[in-house]
């Protein structure tokens, strides 16, 4: 995969099947952070307000989305059926994308990012 410059250059550049859930997540992350700054950190999608939010990038099997701890580890309850890391969730590309879930993790970053701004 080459380095784009943009996040939309970087969803034109995936492959046609995984486009449509790359906008999805955009979509999602844009609508709980308007405010968030949006870049191209470590060859992904990056989203800054107050600190990182959050990155996602995809592969042939998932679209990861990257949180920073300690966020995925306080929602573990949750995220049970989904394979995890310290700060990543994998999201099966065959599985339509947990927009509710998506959105709870990107707010408890939000908020863990204005507690560590203040």
């Amino acid at each position: 995969m080459k380095k784009s410059a943009s996040v939309p250059a970087y969803i034109s550049a995936a492959p046609p099947a995984v486009q449509k859930k790359l906008r999805e997540m955009r979509a999602i992350i844009r609508t709980v952070a308007p405010k968030a700054e949006e870049s191209i950190s470590y060859g992904m999608p990056q989203y800054k307000h107050n600190g990182v939010i959050a990155y996602f990038a995809y592969t042939k099997e998932h679209i990861g989305l990257y949180i920073p701890p300690p966020i995925v580890a306080q929602h573990a309850g949750a995220l049970t059926g989904y394979s995890t890391s310290k700060s990543a969730v994998r999201l099966p590309l065959e599985k339509k994308l947990p927009t509710a879930l998506i959105k709870k993790l990107l707010r408890a970053r939000m908020q863990y990012n204005a507690r560590q701004s203040s």
